[in-house]
């Protein structure tokens, strides 16, 4: 199917408005001036935007082709998932915004130097880059090559374009830009979902036809609670095991952490977390029942009858071309939408990888480094890993099958991090020779932590982090040395306060 004119406007109307806002931001307020404004917005966003792009960065591209698909194939038992959304946010509402927030930091593995060393918050941070830079690079390549192999629209175009394009705002207008963008990028995929429901709905007659010759087909699936780790979806590895996933990634993830530290305060912190989950919820539906119109649609009039496409994330885009194919301008709102979720989460990825090399390699080394040097240097490094993203997603069209399995790399990644994070909030015992093991990336078996070590000062077997004899008061707990005034709100907050993420 060939795009129209009206198509190719409303996607062009994307780009446009998104380099716009970019512009806007670089050339109001401070002007991007510090690093503090650009990698921080100057923490002074309110909850909602900071909400919306929560959710931008969760839902990229490859959940907008991917869930549907899924649901069209095995059913609604993936719909599940939505149970782990409460407590995969609760927690960290509650546990890691308040340690993360009151500490006044930039980057989370800062928090990895306070509470282990500077190897420990090296290791993090690499992990970190070379779990973003894979990842990226797959999200920028994946849906452009299923748009090529669906529309004919130009592989390498769609590439460049949206590589070029987050680039530029994301340089120009730092964290605000990238925030701002989000949100207006996040109506745009709900309204190019919603609209591919309803069409589609209509065409096969009506939802309650959809449900109905679903449940026929065996398509509604009920509580599987089989404990089987090797079924591909049950109730345990969606509720449980999602609760994990939702927690590496809005508990400890650099690129949702560093929006809540956006935040005007706490109090809009935990709130944006709040908002985000009725939101991570009604994202979860639409795209469960695009699956369920999808499966109806194909029942009466069969997808690619000149054959089944190749993978199945192309299934989504045959889908949407053959429904909303004698409606000009609605392909292209899905082109939008399906765009909006790749470059939501590559912006988000710029910004956080800019971040983490800068005050976890750059400035430790550099001091001295002005605060204008600072800001270029930012401000380079957004555009290094934006050129770098372009690259990625070269080799990634060269790897082949191997692109699951890059995607599968974000999963074995984020658990570790996850895994060291929470190893120094709820273990006081844990020393950096422990925590250090958990992110050998050449061991199978996470080995367990030496808690317990001869501390400076202290007895034999005593644990490292206990307040030494003849001290009247050790470091916090969970930090194995004292922060420095400057990373620390006043007044400072009771360690045990930080660690149970309650107020004092």
């Amino acid at each position: 199917m060939e795009f129209t004119a009206i198509d190719y406007s409303i996607f062009a109307l994307l780009l446009v408005l998104s380099s716009a806002i970019g512009l806007f931001y670089a050339l109001s307020g401070d002007r991007q001036r510090t690093v503090q404004e650009f990698l921080l917005a100057n923490r002074t966003m309110s909850f909602l935007p900071v909400a919306l792009s929560l959710l931008a960065t969760f839902q990229s591209a490859v959940a907008i082709l991917g869930v549907p698909a899924e649901i069209y194939r095995f059913g609604t038992q993936y719909w599940f998932l939505g149970c782990s959304y409460l407590l995969g946010l609760l927690i960290p509402a509650h546990i890691f915004i308040p340690v993360f927030y009151r500490l006044r930091i930039t980057s989370t593995y800062e928090y990895l130097e306070l509470r282990f060393n500077k190897t420990v918050r090296i290791l993090g941070t690499v992990t970190f880059i070379f779990q973003m830079v894979i990842y990226m690079g797959v999200v920028l390549y994946a849906p452009a090559l299923a748009l090529n192999a669906v529309t004919g629209f130009d592989l390498w175009s769609a590439v460049l374009t949206m590589g070029l394009v987050c680039t530029l705002y994301t340089t120009l207008g730092g964290l605000k830009a990238v925030i701002w963008t989000d949100v207006f990028q996040t109506l745009v995929m709900l309204a190019g979902q919603l609209a591919v429901i309803v069409v589609g709905a209509q065409r096969v007659g009506g939802m309650a036809h959809v449900w109905r010759l679903a449940q026929q087909e065996g398509r509604i699936s009920g509580i599987d609670l089989d404990p089987d780790p090797f079924q591909r979806h049950t109730f345990w590895t969606l509720a449980v095991g999602g609760v994990f996933m939702m927690l590496s990634l809005y508990g400890v993830n650099q690129a949702q952490v560093q929006r809540y530290l956006s935040a005007r305060s706490e109090r809009e912190a935990k709130l944006s977390c709040y908002a985000v989950f009725p939101c991570q919820q009604l994202v979860l539906c639409l795209s469960c029942l695009t699956g369920l119109v999808m499966f109806a649609y194909d029942q009466q009039h069969p997808l690619a009858p000149s054959g089944r496409p190749g993978f199945s994330d192309q299934l989504v885009l045959y889908f949407v071309m053959d429904v909303l194919k004698d409606l000009p301008g609605l392909p292209g709102l899905f082109v939008a939408c399906l765009f909006s979720g790749s470059l939501s989460t590559i912006s988000s990825a710029f910004n956080s990888l800019a971040t983490v090399t800068m005050e976890d390699l750059v400035r430790p080394h550099y001091p001295g480094l002005s605060e204008p040097r600072a800001t270029l240097l930012s401000k380079l490094l957004a555009l290094g890993y934006g050129l770098l993203c372009l690259g990625m997603a070269y080799v990634s069209s060269m790897l082949g099958p191997v692109l699951q399995a890059a995607i599968s790399i974000f999963g074995m990644v984020g658990g570790p991090l996850l895994g060291l994070f929470c190893l120094g909030m709820f273990f006081p015992c844990a020393n950096p020779t422990g925590s250090a093991e958990v992110l050998q990336p050449l061991l199978h078996v996470v080995q367990c932590p030496q808690l317990h070590h001869r501390g400076p000062g202290g007895a034999p077997g005593q644990p490292a982090h206990w307040p030494h004899a003849g001290s009247r008061r050790g470091p916090p707990h969970h930090l194995s040395r004292p922060a420095s005034p400057a990373l620390l709100p006043a007044p400072q907050v009771p360690a045990g306060a930080l660690l149970r993420g309650g107020l004092p």
